[in-house]
């Protein structure tokens, strides 16, 4: 067949960055352009030093629609302005991993100033929605809290078992916060140290109880979300626990069942740490009962099934290619 010809706006920050690292070794895909204004004319190689030998392709200033499918590697808000500016062919498929289209108010943009159709977003959460992003036009790219919470608990959701309020722990990695620096992303800050912030009120909080309630109507349980800075990397670690009749076996009986037919989450009777699923598209979730209590850890890398690795396999779904195809990447193990 022939190969699938990717646009990428926003290459040279963290997400375009994996984007790459990962679309120059897929089997199926050429890159026709790399959009970058701040490093137009500049070797990928030069921005992403990893990359020497592997790409010869430089940074564009301008946008070719000549694509099949365009990724925008680009910050919250700004995906909405650049399709607002750059009116894209109805043809071309859009990946969006910013969080402009994530929510059900927002997955729907107009482009009738320009003459083209208007734009409708899928939530582009594969555990979720698999069927309908294979039929989409366009994917709005999960947030990366929001994918490793929503793993921990689409099982329980499915069978309407979320009959308590839930308490969320999760710890991420520096890179969660973008390539610009902040007061917060400084070496000198965040090396040795750890921090809460958006207690109660992170911004993935609603797209996690719009999916939640896709799966279980009726929900009306809280979500009890505290975010952490992590000092390392990369990776997301969610704990989370609500009250439950169930038994570790029918727990863990209704986890496995839930993810049997996704090729990327899996769940282990064993406890699960960070370096298993970091440089992956891998998550790993663990179940455990502690008297009335159902303890649940989820894990993933939040550059990879977090944001990039999950928009291939997004892309991968919507083209009709194998799942896996140019994702079976290897961990750090140790």
């Amino acid at each position: 067949m022939n190969k699938i010809k990717a646009g990428i706006i926003g290459g040279a920050g963290y997400t375009g960055g994996e984007m790459l690292r990962i679309l120059v070794n897929h089997p199926n895909v050429e890159i026709a352009f790399v959009n970058s204004t701040s490093n137009a004319g500049n070797l990928i190689s030069d921005v992403h030093t990893d990359l020497i030998g592997d790409t010869d392709l430089k940074f564009v200033s301008d946008i070719s629609q000549n694509i099949d499918v365009l990724f925008l590697c680009v910050g919250h808000g700004d995906a909405k302005k650049f399709l607002a500016a750059n009116p894209i062919d109805e043809q071309i498929k859009i990946i969006d991993l910013s969080q402009d289209f994530r929510l059900h108010a927002n997955a729907h943009f107009s482009t009738a100033d320009s003459g083209l159709k208007n734009k409708d977003f899928v939530y582009g959460l594969p555990e979720l929605n698999r069927e309908a992003i294979k039929t989409a036009a366009n994917i709005a790219n999960p947030g990366c809290f929001a994918t490793c919470i929503q793993l921990g608990l689409l099982p329980l959701a499915a069978k309407g078992l979320i009959k308590s309020e839930v308490h969320i722990n999760a710890t991420t990695g520096s890179t969660g916060a973008g390539q610009s620096l902040s007061a917060t992303s400084h070496f000198s800050w965040r090396n040795n140290n750890l921090s809460i912030y958006k207690a109660f009120d992170h911004q993935h909080l609603n797209e996690i109880g719009e999916s939640l309630l896709q799966l279980q109507p009726a929900l009306d349980q809280a979500l009890n979300f505290i975010p952490q800075r992590g000092d390392f990397t990369r990776g997301i670690l969610a704990a989370m626990y609500t009250e439950s009749d169930l038994t570790l076996e029918e727990a863990q009986t209704i986890y496995e069942e839930y993810y049997s037919e996704h090729p990327f989450t899996h769940v282990s009777r064993k406890n699960i740490d960070l370096k298993q699923v970091v440089n992956t598209n891998k998550a790993l979730v663990h179940v455990e009962k502690h008297g009335n209590k159902l303890f649940v850890i989820s894990i993933i890398d939040n550059l990879l099934k977090g944001a990039s690795g999950q928009a291939v396999q997004n892309m991968n779904l919507m083209f009709g290619l194998e799942e896996k195809a140019g994702l079976s990447l290897k961990g750090i193990g140790f």
